[in-house]
């Protein structure tokens, strides 16, 4: 699994012109993309690491501030442009796969206590945020 993670003042997530999931105030914005040999064991182990990581404004994690997510399913993180001039997308999981694992990634964040909200799988989704800092990283696992 992959996550790009980004240390947001606020997020919002539009399918059809309907907010369907938003977050207010300091919290983190995850796009998270999921590959063929990812597991339930691979969503709560990247859950864990997005609930504890210390990114938050004083090295603060999620669950020191209690910080809210948004998290995205995105599978084109598995994208590979390295030869032509499109991409290749042969290293993201189907559908069928991908989305009870990224749906495993929230659950499994609520069960740490994290408020979370979603984006809409599958959806042709706009997604806003503000990033503060700018702060961006990247965690595979």
């Amino acid at each position: 699994m992959r996550a790009v993670v980004q240390r947001v003042d606020g997020a919002r997530v539009v399918v059809d012109g309907e907010t369907v999931g938003e977050i207010v105030g300091e919290g983190l914005c995850v796009l998270v993309g999921v590959t063929h040999d990812d597991t339930a064991a691979k969503a709560a182990q990247l859950a864990r690491k997005l609930w504890s990581v210390r990114i938050l404004d004083g090295e603060k994690s999620c669950s020191d501030a209690g910080a809210p997510l948004l998290v995205v399913s995105q599978f084109t993180l598995y994208g590979d442009a390295r030869k032509g001039r499109r991409p290749t997308w042969q290293a993201a999981a189907p559908g069928p796969v991908a989305e009870p694992l990224v749906d495993e990634v929230v659950a499994q964040l609520r069960a740490l206590g994290a408020e979370v909200a979603t984006g809409r799988f599958g959806a042709q989704m706009k997604v806003s945020l503000t990033n503060d800092g700018p702060f961006t990283v990247l965690l595979e696992v």
